[in-house]
């Protein structure tokens, strides 16, 4: 059983059901934690990943191993989106991302990727990424209190609340320091699993609705509707991510030995992240990206046939139609997700940090100095602009105000 996606790399064999079944396992904590976060169906995450990924290695015609799924960089915006527009609304937003993304890969074939680094350097995705992980930080440290994301009601009393989160959150912080072969791979996952079970006996966890739900059941798909705010607030966060996406292909490149960026091009796997993300919003999931918990699976088992990401798909559009599933995961008590969370936020914001470090530029510059500076204070202290009914606040403005000052600042160092 053998099939050919035009890629000698590509081998589709019965075989690899069970290691492609380990990579969705891998992925599997990171992948449902988003919609849970934000509202969204964690069910429709399972099904528009396995959707994404199947589309991705479409366009990149077989030939990069990588799984794509929810992705945290649009954690903060889905939030408030949700909030201010609904679900609907910030949906468009989300697939509006996508499109960015689209036109970045057209950018990049016509110009070369160097085009994209000219726009968006380490100097301005930094910072931004700084800001997505910082603005999340009082929502995390509510959750982990026992309170809603905006600390208005208490859910758990606030003494068995930090029990719970800090059980979670040394769990996670221990697999991933001390874990051993796949357990490193999966400290999102072993964090849930011990908060989880330290709730039920602490009556935290209600089981009524998954025995309510059915074994087989249609995933929550929710569709667009057309709105200009969202699309605004939103398309700027992009920016980053769509960076990381450059470091993801580079680092599975150097695991595998082939140069993705080249063959099939940079482009490609640009073009394939951004229809994956548009399809996912268009369904009523979160935005996908390359997930680096299956690119480190791929770089321990030493299996670099993409095949194995077709069959994880496979497994994620299954299980996206078990109607159970999806109640089990909405029954994870607060304080678990929180605890998660504080050790997340804090890793988005050290991503930003470590590449303005790796990028080796001297930030005290009056320059460099300004652009970071006013990108986190705009971003973190909620700056917003407004014109009528047009208004722009948060990440979406601060990752625009960093590119407008990169290209306007004089005395740009090559």
């Amino acid at each position: 059983m053998s099939h050919d996606l035009s890629s000698p790399d590509y081998n589709f064999r019965l075989k690899d059901s069970l290691v492609g079944a380990q990579m969705l396992f891998v992925a599997f904590g990171a992948l449902v934690l988003v919609p849970l976060l934000t509202g969204l169906d964690p069910n429709v995450a399972l099904f528009t990943a396995g959707v994404g990924t199947l589309i991705f290695q479409f366009v990149t015609k077989g030939k990069v191993p990588i799984f794509l799924a929810s992705s945290f960089a649009f954690i903060a915006p889905i939030i408030y989106g949700v909030e201010t527009w609904g679900i609907p609304g910030t949906l468009c937003g989300l697939a509006a991302a996508g499109v960015l993304y689209i036109i970045l890969s057209l950018l990049i074939q016509w110009k070369g990727s160097g085009i994209v680094i000219k726009i968006l350097p380490p100097i301005v995705t930094g910072p931004v990424i700084m800001v997505i992980g910082l603005i999340l930080a009082p929502v995390a440290v509510h959750l982990a209190m026992g309170r809603t994301g905006d600390g208005s009601a208490v859910l758990v009393p606030e003494k068995t609340a930090i029990f719970i989160s800090m059980a979670s959150l040394g769990t996670t912080v221990l697999v991933s320091l001390l874990g051993r072969g796949m357990l490193k791979l999966i400290p999102i996952l072993s964090g849930i699993l011990a908060g989880y079970i330290l709730s039920v006996p602490l009556g935290l966890v209600d089981f009524t609705p998954v025995f309510r739900a059915p074994w087989i059941a249609l995933p929550n798909f929710v569709f667009p509707e057309w709105n200009w705010q969202a699309i605004l607030f939103i398309v700027p966060v992009a920016i980053a991510p769509a960076i990381e996406h450059f470091g993801d292909v580079v680092a599975i490149s150097s695991i595998t030995g082939r140069n993705y960026i080249e063959e099939p091009g940079i482009h490609r796997t640009m073009l394939g992240d951004g229809i994956a993300t548009s399809f996912a919003s268009f369904m009523g999931g979160p935005p996908n990206t390359t997930y680096s918990e299956v690119t480190g699976a791929v770089t321990l088992i030493k299996v670099f046939n993409p095949a194995i990401m077709t069959w994880a798909a496979i497994f994620a559009i299954v299980l996206a139609f078990v109607g159970k599933m999806g109640a089990l995961l909405q029954t994870i008590p607060t304080p678990v997700m929180g605890g998660i969370m504080l050790l997340l936020f804090g890793a988005i914001m050290v991503v930003g940090l470590n590449s303005l470090v790796k990028a080796g530029q001297d930030l005290t510059e009056p320059r460099n100095l300004s652009i970071v500076a006013l990108i986190l204070v705009f971003g973190i202290g909620g700056m917003s602009f407004s014109a009528g009914e047009f208004t722009i606040k948060g990440i979406g403005l601060a990752g625009l105000l960093g590119v407008f000052l990169n290209l306007v600042l004089p005395g740009k160092k090559s």
